[in-house]
């Protein structure tokens, strides 16, 4: 990622100022959260096929393939919204490279769909002695919902796919928890 924002807040709730009574009922609620807003992962466009005769095919993270497709020179377009459906940019810039050539395509030619998140918790203290107190808590993770189409492989750069430039990965939607704990 190129770009990356973190903010964090804690804010607690006044519901004992509202209804002029403290309570334990009443006091002790408290609002949380973090958001996030982040530039996409680099997108690496590569060819399986060894059509360069350097028999060298990728097999893990520290051996690389060294085939890339033909870039054509052309305006790449960047769609950064995956619920569009369209390619995360203009395929028709790439071709395969001929045989015995290595591609033009660079590594991490560009940078895929960033993100915007937010995750949230609303907790309830309740002390019950001094030394003993319950938390109860709701967290949700993504709040409001967003697609979040992000992460290292959310972009199909493999030429020879049927999906080539698709933008087909996404984070987990929406998630509510609950949690309870006793501290003593």
């Amino acid at each position: 990622m190129k770009h990356s924002f973190i903010g964090t807040y804690q804010i607690a709730l006044p519901f004992a100022a509202f209804f002029h009574r403290n309570n334990r009922l009443i006091g002790g609620w408290t609002l949380s959260g973090t958001a996030r807003f982040a530039t996409g992962f680099p997108v690496t466009l590569y060819d399986n096929s060894d059509n360069s005769l350097l028999g060298t095919l990728g097999n893990g993270a520290n051996n690389y393939l060294l085939d890339t497709p033909r870039y054509l020179g052309g305006l790449l377009k960047i769609n950064t919204n995956g619920r569009s459906r369209e390619p995360a940019f203009d395929i028709s810039q790439f071709n395969k490279e001929a045989e015995g050539q290595l591609g033009n395509a660079r590594r991490r030619m560009f940078y895929g769909p960033g993100i915007d998140n937010f995750d949230m918790t609303f907790k309830k203290t309740l002390r019950l002695t001094e030394s003993k107190s319950i938390d109860l808590r709701v967290e949700a993770f993504n709040v409001f919902n967003h697609a979040q189409f992000y992460g290292p492989a959310s972009v199909d750069g493999q030429i020879e796919d049927p999906e080539f430039g698709a933008i087909d990965h996404a984070a987990d939607p929406r998630l509510i928890q609950l949690a309870a704990k006793f501290t003593f």
